[in-house]
């Protein structure tokens, strides 16, 4: 059974004489999951790029926290240089995130671009493309804030693998949000009349499993010999997490 520890705890707290949301977790947690996952399932990235990832991954959930509960939300980023593919997509209804990156196969772009979609059952996906102007995740977010969420905001990496995400709320004391330092964060709740609104907790987790591929293999059906060659297994790359799965005929 899991156990808290297990998740990364996300904080939203209202900072009340700014007018501003901040949202900050802990991801030593998640990026647990993460390395076992990609031990598991023998895949390994350039230190660049694993950093890159862990920190959409970690904006990505302080975000949702922000969202409301229903929502799932995806982002995909396509950068030029390096030329590569992130994704990550997360819920609070199923308290998971989850991501992956792309190196082969890439198309190169004549700019670097963060393709958001976010949806809501039963209701029409909503879409938005934001350019970004580099490769930090902290300016993806901030920029995702500025042009899609119409509103600005503020992302800090601090020490030990915390996050922090500000988000400017109506009446937001906007000069005093554009002069934070990393300094003024790690102690915010200290110097600034807070109040906790809620916690939403989060682990790396995809769900992705062999059943799960077989419906998008139906119509091989009766015809197994067709997909499989005489092999004797099929490998099937999730897309979502990267998660190497196993199709045997017998699963027909």
């Amino acid at each position: 059974m899991e156990t808290v520890e297990d998740f990364t705890k996300v904080e939203s707290i209202f900072v009340r004489g700014r007018n501003a949301l901040m949202l900050r977790g802990q991801f030593t947690p998640i990026y647990t999951d993460y390395y076992i996952h990609l031990m598991e399932n023998k895949l390994r990235h350039k230190e660049q790029l694993d950093t890159i990832i862990k920190e959409k991954l970690a904006f990505l959930t302080l975000h949702l926290t922000a969202r409301p509960w229903a929502e799932t939300v995806a982002w995909t980023v396509n950068l030029r240089a390096p030329r590569v593919n992130f994704f990550a997509t997360g819920s609070s209804v199923h308290e998971s995130i989850t991501g992956h990156l792309f190196t082969e196969g890439v198309k190169e772009g004549d700019r670097n671009l963060l393709y958001s979609q976010t949806v809501v059952d039963g209701k029409e996906a909503r879409r938005s493309t934001i350019e970004l102007e580099d490769n930090d995740p902290v300016h993806w977010i901030e920029s995702y804030y500025s042009q899609s969420e119409q509103r600005p905001a503020r992302a800090f990496k601090l020490a030990d693998e915390n996050f922090v995400l500000i988000a400017a709320q109506p009446d937001c004391d906007l000069e005093w949000l554009e002069n934070l330092t990393t300094e003024d964060v790690e102690k915010l709740t200290e110097t600034e009349p807070t109040k906790l609104l809620e916690t939403r907790k989060f682990r790396f987790h995809c769900g992705c499993s062999p059943e799960k591929f077989l419906p998008s293999l139906a119509q091989f059906k009766g015809n197994a010999e067709a997909l499989f060659q005489d092999d004797d297994a099929l490998e099937i790359t999730c897309p979502r997490c990267g998660g190497k799965h196993i199709i045997t005929p017998d699963m027909f």
